[in-house]
């Protein structure tokens, strides 16, 4: 390939108008400097269709433009316009497999619970499109994210809206204090290249393997831990409870299409102890029925829609009187009655709370009005940035979009790293027992004492991203002038061997005259919001999942998008 080639993806993404119209301006200024623009559709309906190129006739075939430009990606030629894409859940999923079907496409229906060994390989295939399928292949380097000053400048001389603040509102962020990932975090650096193991041991001493190969190499950080599901479903009812006895919205926010393992899991959950009761008094009939909470509540009434008019009659009373009893829920379509429990995809939380902060901190109620909020975010690793914003807008008011300073983000993104790159080393406990990582040689790396439910995860974070994370921050420090935060809790397992690391890769930079601070995420959401509000700029030097936040937060705060 040569180096005047542009590849721009045809993704699916709302608003497509935006993504559609974008290609002739490109094509405009590509051609100008001689520069060659192509297409590649990596779309979800795309990918379905390259998954089952059997089923298909030669005029409906696409070839695997995924696959094409991952490989792309990892040479310095690749000059990618990756445009905004679905990460898909199942529902959303089943909707498109529906859609082509209905379109003279023979594909195969998503088996939710495979028979046999053709619908297992048959789920296998459609689990490769499932959540961020996407962006994990393209992003081979780290991010370098901030908006171009005339869009600033735009927006300050036409500002978006801001909801009022009220120094009496009772929105607030809620997580669990003990039992979460960030309380059982373990951590360690490699000291040599390897290949670790994963392996479960039930109480009576039986083992299984987990995940047989994982290579690691030197330097790498490797962290594991637990969400107990006791503490967890715990936690949701006090929560629920403790909304109901507020007066406020309860809403869930999670991000289950990039966490496509862990998050629906945590969000079933708070659909079965939510309508506890329903479930209940009708378990066995769901299970009868397929009823997968992970899917949501919108699955419950999917599944009871061909009951007969009795039995579905009777299920929609106690569902009546369970809105009756429990707290009003955060609505994403108040008019259909769609809540916040019914799709997991429907509320994302590096979209949810950011709107919610720009409306007042409050959330649209079951009577088509914004009510205050409590927003469960039952994780803490990253909850309190949210809490920081919540705090500062009850003191000062929402932000002047006309005077208020830029945040920019350097994200520690290539080769998967942290959370983002945890999905194929995330389980669902069995039963009670022991999760394990241990080297080639056998010894343990890192364990934990797990009970049946528990969601357990390892995270991976290579050393060189790690060094090409701190020279990107120095360098967007040096061009432009603006303090540089890193965004690490020296309380955290994993952002402490971060720290060490950004401590000693810094000494390999010229920093004079450079504002550079380590803060944790709480500290470090409170600085930049006061040097916000003051008109001054700041860089964000985070890991993945933050870098995935605020590259949503502050933009919808200062731009409204």
């Amino acid at each position: 390939m040569t180096t005047s080639r542009i590849i721009y993806t045809i993704t699916d993404e709302a608003p497509y108008l935006a993504t559609y119209s974008l290609l002739p301006v490109v094509k405009a200024f590509s051609k100008a400097a001689g520069i060659d623009v192509e297409t590649r559709d990596i779309s979800l309906a795309g990918r379905i269709i390259a998954n089952f190129p059997e089923n298909l006739t030669d005029e409906q075939k696409q070839s695997d433009a995924l696959a094409e430009l991952g490989e792309l990606a990892k040479t310095p030629e690749a000059n990618i316009i990756k445009l905004p894409n679905i990460s898909a859940s199942i529902p959303q999923l089943q909707a498109a497999v529906s859609e082509l079907q209905s379109q003279g496409y023979d594909l195969p229906d998503y088996p939710e619970e495979p028979q046999n060994d053709a619908e297992k390989d048959i789920k296998a295939r459609y689990a490769k499109v499932l959540g961020s399928a996407v962006n994990p292949v393209l992003r081979e380097g780290n991010s370098d994210r901030r908006v171009a000053g005339p869009v600033k400048d735009y927006a300050k001389q036409h500002p978006h809206s801001m909801g009022a603040w009220s120094a009496d509102s009772k929105s607030h962020v809620a997580s669990m204090s003990d039992g979460d990932f960030y309380s059982s975090e373990k951590s360690v650096v490699m000291d040599k290249a390897d290949t670790l193991k994963i392996s479960f041991t039930d109480a009576s001493g039986n083992e299984s393997v987990l995940k047989a190969e994982t290579p690691v190499q030197k330097g790498e950080v490797v962290d594991s831990s637990r969400m107990s599901l006791n503490a967890l479903s715990s936690f949701l009812e006090q929560q629920i409870n403790d909304a109901n006895e507020q007066g406020i919205l309860f809403s869930l926010h999670l991000k289950a299409t990039m966490m496509k393992v862990s998050d629906p899991i945590m969000f079933g959950h708070a659909v079965k102890v939510y309508y506890k009761d329903l479930f209940d008094k009708y378990g066995s009939l769901f299970e009868e029925l397929g009823v997968d909470a992970n899917n949501g509540f919108g699955d419950v009434e999917a599944k009871i829609a061909d009951l007969s008019a009795d039995k579905k009659a009777a299920i929609e009373e106690d569902i009546k009187a369970i809105y009756q009893a429990r707290p009003d829920m955060a609505m994403v379509d108040s008019d259909k009655g769609i809540t916040n429990l019914h799709v997991p995809s429907n509320v994302i939380i590096d979209a949810s709370m950011p709107a919610a902060i720009r409306s007042s901190g409050q959330m649209w109620g079951p009577d088509g009005k914004l009510h205050d909020t409590k927003a469960v975010i039952p994780d803490r690793c990253y909850a309190g940035i949210y809490q920081g914003v919540i705090d500062f807008c009850r003191q000062h008011g929402a932000f002047d979009v006309t005077t208020m300073g830029n945040v920019s983000n350097v994200g520690l993104m290539a080769q998967k790293a942290e959370e983002y790159g945890s999905h194929d080393k995330t389980f669902e406990i069995p039963a009670a027992g022991t999760v394990k990582v241990s080297d080639s040689a056998g010894n343990a790396l890192l364990e934990h004492e797990v009970e049946e439910g528990d969601i357990w995860r390892m995270c991976q974070t290579r050393d060189l991203p790690i060094r090409d994370w701190v020279k990107l921050g120095v360098n967007r420090a040096r061009l432009t002038g603006n303090m540089a935060i890193f965004w690490l809790d020296e309380n955290r397992a994993h952002d402490a061997n971060l720290i060490a690391k950004v401590n000693e890769y810094l000494k390999d930079h010229d920093t004079d005259g450079l504002e550079i601070k380590i803060l944790s995420p709480v500290d470090a959401t409170h600085l930049t919001l006061e040097r916000i509000q003051q008109g001054l700029n700041t860089i964000s030097v985070t890991g993945n999942v933050l870098r995935d936040y605020l590259t949503d937060l502050y933009p919808i705060l200062e731009l409204g998008t």
